[in-house]
């Protein structure tokens, strides 16, 4: 449990616990299944106690003008932008709607930007994501193809499971599996620190239905080249 703002462990399980919520470390991919009863307002509060003492720790000068606020501002920036995919509540709602003018081809949508962080070291990922399906029946509103990959990017992640995830998404609601995802993205974690290597990218990819054929798989990476 938390008790002044400090991770402690009961009966040889982690869990948490703050102004009544309890999270027992049962997680789902890396995240409490509970994590999102804590109200944004405590998180922001909490974090950002804590990232004042790794501020002092590092030797930074709280009182410095330039960098009092920076644990606010940390705070709210985890909470409401970088890493709001944490929370369900901000899962995008999803329209659909028929296909009437009959489509039959390929939708694709590329080049989406995508910004995520690397769970090991919490520093960006930064790429681009490309998305087809082909239609059951309806179709999904565009905007809604990339609001779906900001928001399973927007938690700390590895790309194998963020490409997974985006396609799992796409199948439950488009009721189809005929769907393709490629992302293509660059980890600061390879870029900035360790190898410090800023050329290499890394392609992660998923194929399911119709696009395990050779030729529609063949037709999508023409569109992504």
């Amino acid at each position: 449990m938390i008790q002044n703002g400090t991770l402690v462990t009961v009966n040889g399980k982690h869990a948490a616990e703050t102004n009544g919520y309890h999270l027992e470390s049962t997680s789902e991919g890396g995240i409490h299944k509970n994590g999102h009863l804590i109200d944004d307002e405590t998180k922001i509060k909490m974090i950002s106690h804590h990232f004042r003492q790794i501020m002092q720790i590092l030797g930074l000068d709280l009182n410095d003008d330039s960098l009092k606020d920076t644990p606010d501002r940390v705070a709210k920036m985890y909470v409401k932008e970088a890493f709001s995919g944490l929370n369900p509540n901000n899962k995008p709602d999803i329209s659909l709607f028929e296909n009437s003018y009959h489509y039959n081809e390929m939708l694709v949508e590329k080049n989406i930007t995508l910004y995520s962080y690397c769970e090991h070291h919490f520093v960006p990922i930064i790429g681009k994501a490309h998305v087809a399906y082909l239609s059951s029946g309806r179709v999904i509103g565009l905007s809604k193809i990339n609001r779906i990959v900001q928001y399973y990017g927007r938690r700390p992640q590895v790309q194998e499971r963020l490409t997974e995830q985006i396609a799992t998404a796409l199948k439950k609601a488009l009721n189809t599996d005929d769907v393709a995802v490629v992302i293509d993205a660059a980890h600061l974690c390879v870029a900035s620190r360790g190898i410090c290597d800023v050329n290499s990218t890394t392609v992660t990819s998923h194929y399911s239905g119709k696009f395990k054929d050779v030729e529609v798989k063949k037709e999508f990476l023409s569109y992504i080249k």
